[in-house]
């Protein structure tokens, strides 16, 4: 089926009656590029500065026993060819201290999707995706939103937001999937005519895929790229409050809202280590051990959690304070990265200094292992932690082992290894932990994602809306499991959450794979969970998520076969041209949910996918196919199911018990 086509401007080579690629003098698969490159850091933002010395596509073309060389001015690119059931995989062998850019066909109409967490679009056709794992908020925007007035602010297209987990795999809605094994910093643009990829070193490979289905295709990806997320039985019992403030606040906080009839599986308390106030807000301590004075008998504090049916999670991260005791540990046995000169190479969080743990070191990986999760945490009787960070390794470090260059972007799947390989080890059966960054392959280690922090806002760059397109980039770079902070985490100046978001936030998170809220980096000017108007919304939107529990457990089986829990509204057409709304989504096959993002509304918009549906809180029919306006009262976001689900009877029970 894998074949070179003659054509009259070059050559062409086919699977089946599918072009791979197009290869021709004037417009080369693939051409070699010298050169340099710095990049200035600046807390997790990256600016690159590029220069290039050297351009040289490789037009000559030799092709032997499924082998073919591109050649040109004495420099040579080899590509091994294997056919597969679904398509081929390239294999590349290029020249060290080279950078690569190859050139794929675009199909008239064709949208693409992916790219690992994209916030800003779904549909990449006409952008530029980075493939630099980053930090996703910046400091200007959010200065902006606090200066600013509302009507002022202009949200910030794609090409100015970065990403925690980008990923060099794609997905079109024509039916193929291009995907680059390599680790190298790059730019893939999705131009009119042609698609191109350029990396900063050869890849390993490009394996491009076909398939009639989006399941089809993610179904193949998971079978080369393992999943093995996971959330335990616990988790869907609730919701997982975020709460901080020492002992006696979380239990007050907990057990209030139990009283109250709320289903809560988990209080997560992320300064279970300390608080760090900066000028920021309230931050964590980054001491990897209980802070006595703040949580004075933590394990006993867990234990009576426990007995009512409440798991404890805290917080870790791959960095320790600077002048911290664990800091000066780790100082002393040189676990931490450093500069040149052998001195500590300090990263900057808003405004402290940190050490970063060296995970190319096996002593420091095993002490991490061992004393900060093991000991300090999962003895003191802790069930999960946010795994936070992973995307702040500088590029002019120097490592235990290897080059921080070509490591920077598996530096979070290194990271959720280190995590996973710690619970497994000491034999945890229902440890959940969650991280924010990625890169391909953190889906075999990471049990959820979550969609990292978002601004206390309804703005669609930074703020709620963002949660939508990120999910489903993510389902369709082969991460299925994704999650998100109920309510966002930054607020700054005027930019703070009120009953409404927080509510609607809720409302969301009701119809997804975990409900946890987080207090923000300023919890005192941000509306929490057991504000008095949020509280009965609290109540009855945990006990629906509750209710969902065989549901949600179905869309995670579903999962483990690499297909997304959360799915645009055009997922099953299998058409980008069939989408009505970008903020809307299924949740697994048969819910459709379409949250609320407008301030002050009483009524949504919604445009129904083909099927027949039934309002969740109306019992209402509607035909698929068409819009209709419906109320959205507070607490109600739109929900609808199918009428001939398998789970029709609990859908309907879940709304008719918690009116």
């Amino acid at each position: 089926m894998l074949s070179f086509q003659n054509q009259s401007n070059g050559r062409t080579l086919v699977f089946g009656d599918r072009q791979v690629l197009s290869h021709s003098s004037e417009h080369p698969f693939a051409t070699a590029i010298k050169r340099e490159k710095t990049y200035e850091a600046n807390r997790g933002t990256v600016k690159e500065t590029v220069t290039e010395v050297e351009r040289v596509p490789l037009v000559d073309l030799a092709e032997k026993d499924g082998v073919f060389t591109l050649s040109a001015k004495g420099h040579s690119l080899s590509v091994a060819t294997t056919e597969q059931p679904d398509g081929v995989q390239l294999a590349f062998t290029g020249e060290d201290g080279w950078a690569y850019e190859f050139t794929l066909p675009a199909i008239e109409g064709e949208a693409v999707f992916g790219g690992g967490e994209q916030y800003r679009k779904t549909n990449l056709r006409g952008e530029t995706v980075v493939n630099f794992v980053s930090e996703h908020i910046k400091a200007k925007t959010v200065i902006e939103k606090a200066i600013l007035p509302r009507f002022l602010y202009r949200e910030k297209p794609h090409a100015a937001i970065g990403s925690y987990a980008p990923m060099p795999v794609f997905v079109t809605d024509r039916g193929r999937m291009i995907r680059f094994d390599t680790a190298s910093d790059g730019k893939s643009t999705f131009g009119t005519d042609a698609y191109t990829f350029g990396f900063d070193a050869c890849p390993k490979s490009l394996t491009v895929t076909f398939g009639f289905s989006f399941d089809a295709l993610l179904g193949s990806l998971a079978a080369c790229v393992p999943n093995r997320q996971y959330i335990p039985d616990w988790c869907h019992d609730g919701m997982i409050l975020g709460v901080q403030g020492g002992t006696q606040t979380i239990l007050e906080k907990a057990f209030a809202m139990l009283d109250a009839g709320a289903k809560i599986s988990g209080v997560w308390s992320q300064d279970w280590s300390g608080e760090n106030r900066t000028v920021m807000g309230k931050q964590v301590w980054w001491n990897w051990e209980v802070d006595e004075k703040l949580y004075p008998d933590l394990k006993g504090a867990i234990e009576k959690l426990n007995a009512r049916g409440v798991r404890f999670l805290a917080y870790i991260n791959p960095y320790l304070v600077k002048d911290g005791r664990l800091y000066t540990e780790c100082k002393e046995k040189g676990y931490l990265i450093t500069h040149k000169d052998g001195s500590v190479y300090h990263i900057k969080s808003t405004t402290f200094d940190a050490g970063m743990l060296d995970l190319t070191n096996p002593e420091a990986v095993r002490f991490t292992k061992d004393v900060l999760i093991k000991r300090n945490m999962l003895d003191l009787g802790v069930s999960g932690w946010m795994a936070d960070f992973g995307e702040y390794l500088p590029t002019d470090c120097v490592l235990f082992d290897g080059d921080p260059k070509k490591l920077h972007n598996l530096w979070p799947v290194i990271w959720a290894k280190l995590n996973r390989e710690a619970v497994e080890e000491y034999g945890a059966k229902d440890i959940l932990f969650f991280m924010r960054s990625g890169y391909v392959g953190v889906q075999t280690y990471a049990p959820i994602l979550w969609n990292g922090d978002q601004h206390t806002d309804t703005t669609k760059d930074y703020g709620m809306p963002c949660v939508m397109p990120a999910s489903f980039s993510l389902g369709f770079s082969g991460v299925p499991m994704i999650h998100c902070d109920i309510g966002g985490f930054f607020s700054f100046g005027k930019m703070k959450r009120k009953p409404e978001l927080f509510t609607r936030w809720m409302e969301m998170c009701t119809f997804s794979l975990l409900m946890r809220s987080h207090e923000s980096i300023r919890p005192w000017a941000n509306a929490q969970f057991d504000a008095e108007e949020v509280t009965p919304h609290t109540v009855r939107l945990t006990n629906i998520h509750a209710a969902l529990k065989p549901y949600i457990r179905h869309c995670e089986e579903l999962a483990k076969a690499g297909l997304p829990a959360m799915r645009p509204d055009f997922y099953d057409a299998m058409d980008y041209a069939a989408s009505r709304d970008m903020y809307s989504y299924f949740l697994g096959e048969d819910l459709f949910v379409c949250p609320v993002i407008e301030r002050k509304a009483k009524t949504r918009r919604v445009h129904l996918p083909k099927g027949e549906w039934i309002g969740f809180w109306s019992g209402k029919a509607y035909a698929g196919e068409a819009a209709y306006t419906v109320p959205a009262p507070l607490g109600q976001t739109p929900v609808f199911y199918r009428k001939n689900s398998a789970y029709a009877d609990l859908f309907r029970r879940a709304a008719e018990e918690n009116k």
